[in-house]
């Protein structure tokens, strides 16, 4: 199943109050009204459809007609899978809830790098949608200062790393340790990653989560390596180049490294800005690399150009000449 869709289903069934057996039976319906009519279906599965006006279309349908959570699952299921897998992808979700109210869920399969973020993505984008901006931002300072915490301390790491501890101890330290201190929505976000993200990957997880808690409030995080201090006149230049060049506001983070000698390292995104004297020297270097320096030939003076025609051998003649 699509992991996006896994984690959301999962951050909606875990809600607090959440009635998955009712869940059940309204997702059951829905895949038995889709199935059932062909002009729903093919409204679901035409390809040329983009995800956000399939999720449209059957938002508005059911508005009304089956629980609010209900609907937050079919319309997300209808924009994140591909077209024709919308209506298993309705069946399943019928399937995980019933699971759940059942208390016969087996937990989170193992999955690879990308597709466990995705998944712990698709967590993070439920537990979003009911946060407004002063929320988000605070949730994005908490993921970080957490990764922080847990990338300098290997005993906790370990604790919250180790297949071998139930799901559910893991997420009792996490609760243990940040709820009274942090939001509700920061809480759960980090359980879910320690449960549904890859063990080795949890501070990489952690830290891709606080990108997503800033653009998720029309924010990119632009992470900035300074040789020196930025200073406040200096950020604000930096703030403006890259919002243009994102298109969107742009949030620094700065850290100093002198190592960089002078200027900045800037990355946003996939992209990457190397303005430094490090870097500068490190393409000179590849620059005059041995394959790239060619040494004057024996006899040779510095300044010697090469003639036309030199290297066509003795007696060789210009065209022309008689």
């Amino acid at each position: 199943m699509n992991p996006r869709l896994e984690g959301y289903t999962a951050a909606v069934l875990e809600a607090p109050g959440a009635d998955a057996a009712a869940l059940a039976d309204d997702l059951a319906a829905v895949e038995r009204a889709v199935l059932s009519n062909g002009a729903l279906r093919s409204a679901l599965t035409d390809t040329a459809v983009p995800g956000a006006g399939r999720r449209a279309v059957i938002e508005d349908l059911l508005a009304d007609r089956v629980a609010p959570d209900a609907r937050r699952i079919v319309g997300f299921a209808a924009e994140a899978v591909p077209a024709p897998e919308v209506p298993s992808a309705i069946g399943w979700t019928a399937q995980r809830a019933r699971l759940v109210a059942e208390s016969r869920g087996s937990g989170e399969s193992p999955l690879g790098h990308s597709q466990a973020r995705e998944r712990v993505g698709g967590f993070a984008a439920a537990q979003f949608e009911g946060l407004d901006v002063r929320a988000l931002e605070e949730v994005e300072d908490e993921l970080f200062r957490f990764a922080r915490v847990v990338e300098s301390t290997p005993e906790l790491r370990a604790v919250l790393t180790d297949p071998e501890l139930p799901a559910a101890a893991r997420r009792g330290v996490v609760r243990s340790l940040l709820s009274g201190r942090a939001l509700e929505a920061t809480v759960r976000l980090v359980e879910f990653t320690v449960v549904g993200g890859r063990a080795r990957d949890l501070v990489g997880t952690l830290d891709w989560l606080v990108e997503r808690t800033a653009q998720a409030r029309g924010w990119r995080v632009a992470r900035v390596r300074s040789a020196g201090d930025v200073d406040g006149e200096e950020r604000e230049q930096l703030v403006s180049s890259l919002s243009r060049l994102a298109g969107q506001p742009v949030e620094l983070q700065v850290t100093q490294d002198p190592a960089l000698l002078a200027g900045v390292l800037l990355e946003i995104g996939d992209l990457q800005v190397d303005a430094t004297a490090i870097g500068r020297l490190r393409a000179l270097r590849e620059h005059l690399s041995p394959a790239n320096w060619h040494r004057p030939a024996s006899g040779a003076t510095e300044g010697d150009a090469p003639r036309q025609g030199a290297g066509r051998g003795p007696g060789h003649q210009s065209e022309g000449a008689g």
